[in-house]
């Protein structure tokens, strides 16, 4: 990585621990009786997860990349299909068949595509299209609610538009992985916007809990 990339990535990280503590402060405030907690308690999981990942072989020997494949991604995936599906639009069914789905696909991951030059994680590629469509599905929703006009109340606005810079901007990136490393200077490019979209993702998720008044 270059020096830039180092600095980015190192604020992404504490990024994601200010996104942790702002959402205990509001969750001891406001959240602390509805499901909005189990958001506070994600963030904090993560921001574990994310320095376990980086300064844990300090301390032990472990796999990066089955650690983030088989925990804390598919953690992600599950926790924001839950909270598309069940929290925001009251549909716990599609949030059952999505998770099926999801986990479904490591099936063919593990036993077709490992190993592909093509695609670099099927399982995660076909995460991040289902999560594309909870998002498009949230969009439809806030785009055709009474309410729109107060929509910078709405904390699913913010995480909305955070998921959408960040898992959905980089799904290209990650799918086709593999090929984009083979042209280094557009690699870094997308790299550099991977890491930026990250930050911008988390702030946004602070700004929900600042800005945002839906609590239910």
């Amino acid at each position: 990585m270059s020096g830039f990339q180092t600095f980015l990535s190192n604020a992404l990280l504490w990024v994601e621990g200010l996104a942790a503590i702002i959402s205990i402060f509001y969750y001891f405030k406001n959240a602390a009786n509805n499901l909005w907690k189990y958001f506070v308690f994600y963030l904090g999981f993560i921001f574990m997860c994310e320095l376990f990942g980086k300064y844990g072989e300090n301390w032990m020997t472990f796999s990066k990349a089955q650690f983030y494949n088989y925990l804390v991604i598919p953690l992600q995936f599950l926790f924001f299909y839950w909270l598309y599906a069940v929290q925001s639009l009251k549909k716990r069914g599609l949030f059952i068949i999505f998770s099926l789905l999801y986990l479904i696909s490591f099936i063919p991951s593990e036993f077709y595509f490992k190993g592909s030059k093509i695609i670099f994680s099927f399982n995660y590629t076909f995460g991040c299209l289902i999560l594309m469509v909870l998002v498009l599905m949230e969009y439809y929703k806030q785009i055709t609610s009474s309410d729109i006009i107060n929509f910078n109340k709405n904390r699913m606005f913010y995480i909305n538009l955070g998921v959408t810079l960040f898992y959905i901007g980089t799904l290209p990136f990650w799918t086709f992985y593999y090929l984009l490393v083979k042209y280094h200077p557009m690699w870094n490019v997308y790299y550099d916007y991977f890491l930026v979209s990250g930050i911008v993702m988390y702030v946004l998720f602070s700004i929900s809990f600042i800005w945002g008044k839906q609590n239910s």
